[in-house]
């Protein structure tokens, strides 16, 4: 990176102000103070909208009931820390069985989409094996036309899966953006290894478990990333296939309990109280828990995602 100025301009007439020279980076005129000003000012706005709102979640799920009913539901900033709306949800009742079946088929579904794409994705990038092309077309052409509701509806009604929590991850269970995004990553493998492996006496599943999968850990992590969060945020699936609520992921609990007002009682969250926190409380609490698995995951990712989502973009 140069730093440069700008060439001197002529000599400004008697009485006129002098002129500031900007510094030039990389041929870029920087912005002079007034617009760092105005640039440092909106930025700390919409940094303020997007934190302020999280902040009063927790900040509520946290309050004592006092402070929230003075507060009208909403408190910015506890006076004090209160855990009973977060002891109360993990109690065991419809929260706590909703948190494990969401683990649960987060974590198994984004094993089995992992598996199947990686496989798939390996498969379509070999170049000249039998039916590659006509199998990349099929793919490609799933990006273009969805299904539908209702015909996908049928499907997992006759494949026996209604009330079952496989109807929440086979029908999703393999992305093909995620395919296509694999695939591009495993073209650009050199071919070199994978033709001096094959001298070596390598089979296809030798060089997809020895070469493929340790040089992909990057596009992995981000595509486990993406299917991970969208098993884990996905509600409609269960609304549609669910209807035991023994059997409701988390985010269809967040739906019912927060964004549809409905009231959790004591039979809901499995305990035997006479006096529960406000309902604000408890739901802000379970807004926390459905938003905080992300938040832990993502920063372990996160420096593989602009390598991951760069593949196959750059040439050269």
């Amino acid at each position: 990176m140069t730093i440069t100025r700008e060439p001197v301009a002529p000599a400004a007439p008697a009485g006129a102000p002098p002129r500031r020279r900007r510094a030039v980076v990389d041929g870029v005129a920087m912005p002079g103070p007034a617009e760092r000003a105005v640039k440092a000012v909106v930025l700390t706005v919409a940094c303020a909208v997007v934190i302020l709102p999280f902040v009063g979640i927790v900040s509520t799920s946290l309050a004592t009931p006092e402070q929230v009913t003075r507060a009208g539901g909403f408190v910015l900033l506890p006076t004090g820390i209160d855990l009973s709306a977060y002891r109360m949800i993990f109690a065991g009742g419809v929260v706590t069985q909703a948190l494990w079946v969401s683990v649960m088929v987060t974590a198994v579904g984004t094993a089995i989409s992992l598996a199947l794409t990686t496989t798939l994705g390996w498969a379509l990038s070999r170049r000249g094996a039998f039916g590659v092309r006509g199998m990349l077309l099929l793919v490609l052409v799933s990006l273009l036309f969805n299904p539908g509701m209702i015909p996908s509806y049928l499907v997992v009604q006759r494949l026996g899966l209604l009330d079952s929590l496989w109807a929440l991850i086979i029908p999703t269970s393999v992305s093909a953006f995620n395919v296509v995004v694999v695939r591009a990553f495993f073209v650009q493998l050199p071919n070199e290894i994978i033709d001096s492996a094959r001298i070596d006496g390598a089979t296809e599943w030798q060089l997809f478990r020895r070469i493929g999968l340790p040089l992909s850990k990057p596009v992995l992590a981000v595509v486990g990333l993406f299917y991970g969060v969208g098993y884990w945020n996905a509600f409609f699936s269960a609304l549609l296939y669910i209807s035991d609520s023994s059997k409701w992921p988390l985010q269809l609990v967040l739906r019912t309990y927060v964004v549809d007002g409905s009231q959790l009682g004591s039979q809901d969250l499995g305990i035997d109280a006479s006096a529960l926190p406000p309902q604000t409380s408890l739901q802000m609490a379970i807004l926390v828990v459905s938003v905080v698995p992300v938040l832990v995951v993502y920063p372990f990712l996160q420096r593989h995602f602009a390598k991951g989502m760069l593949t196959g973009a750059v040439k050269g």
